[in-house]
């Protein structure tokens, strides 16, 4: 069974057939009619350890609009808040014939043990696992940048030599992870901004440049721009000062967004904090992708549920394969 656990074994051609798939989805949703039938008689389960709206929304509508029945399982009030285990989890979902299953869990590597242990015969999306990666929103936030570059001459094509700065809480960025390895299979440049405190320690293989100053990337003009929220829920101790002081030294503030180059544009994984990493000027400007990016969201998801429940999503062109 295929499944998306993450984007660094992700190849460069794998990455590209999801994004054209990804359009083609895009394609039938500005139709009177958005629902296709293929895959009518599948179930899929959204399997959410942690809370998260609009990830889980996203996942319900790509499924529902493919014609798939769908299972939305929360924690909190179910077995689990009682102890059960995930194997006992998978178990139950087994005996429920889920073909297909979204896995979102606080610990990291909890959906390669869900695809790997042999508990379930599903595939597997991870939808989120701790601080490791999320591999649909960099497929979405890649997505994104494609159109932005290339508009509709996007089928086929990388982001080779696209310029992108990644801001913010890299430390419990899984939003971070993924993009980085995504981004950099697709011939992007990276850069990575950060407090030192909210960089990982060991980034050296990591495919992708380290600074810690908001104004040196600014003045840079990238081409994207992604400021990253402060997951505060994750901190167990003092990376910075406070929030003002944040604000002031890593925040996107106005005087900092009218400086970026016309052409940059500047995306969000979302849920904001306004005022803190980016201002109110920058996120609704025309030049902001948070709202495209949830609109793609759902043609980025319908085409991984495509690829993995009726084409091939992974097998010999992942990079070990390659």
């Amino acid at each position: 069974m295929r499944h998306l656990l993450d984007t660094r074994t992700l190849s460069r051609d794998a990455a590209i057939r999801i994004l054209d798939v990804a359009e083609d989805m895009a394609a039938t949703q500005s139709r009177d009619v958005k629902k296709l039938p293929t895959l009518r008689g599948k179930t899929v389960v959204n399997l959410f350890f942690e809370d998260s709206t609009r990830t889980r929304i996203s996942f319900e509508a790509a499924a529902k609009r493919l014609s798939a029945d769908v299972i939305n399982f929360s924690a909190k009030g179910s077995s689990v808040s009682k102890g059960e285990s995930l194997q006992d989890t998978a178990q139950t979902l087994q005996a429920m014939a889920a073909d297909a299953v979204v896995v979102r869990h606080g610990a990291s590597g909890a959906p390669r043990t869900l695809a790997t242990s042999g508990w379930i015969d599903a595939g597997v999306v991870n939808a989120g696992d701790g601080t490791h990666e999320h591999p649909t929103q960099a497929l979405l936030d890649a997505f994104t940048m494609r159109r932005r570059r290339h508009g509709d001459a996007g089928r086929g094509r990388d982001l080779d030599g696209y310029r992108v700065a990644i801001v913010g809480d890299v430390l419990h960025s899984r939003v971070a992870r993924s993009n980085v390895w995504l981004l950099d299979a697709l011939g992007a440049d990276i850069t990575l901004v950060a407090p030192p405190t909210l960089v990982p320690q060991d980034v050296s293989r990591w495919p992708a440049r380290i600074i810690y100053d908001l104004d040196e990337a600014v003045d840079a003009s990238p081409d994207a721009i992604m400021m990253l929220r402060i997951q505060s829920e994750r901190m167990t101790g003092s990376f910075f000062p406070n929030e003002r002081e944040y604000a002031r030294q890593w925040g996107l503030d106005p005087v900092r967004f009218a400086r970026l180059s016309g052409d940059t544009i500047v995306m969000h994984p979302g849920p904001m904090n306004r005022g803190l990493e980016i201002c109110a000027e920058a996120a609704d400007s025309p030049r902001a992708t948070i709202l495209e990016q949830v609109a793609n969201g759902v043609s980025v998801r319908m085409a991984v549920l495509y690829l993995l429940l009726a084409g091939e999503l992974s097998g010999p062109d992942t990079k070990e394969n390659r």
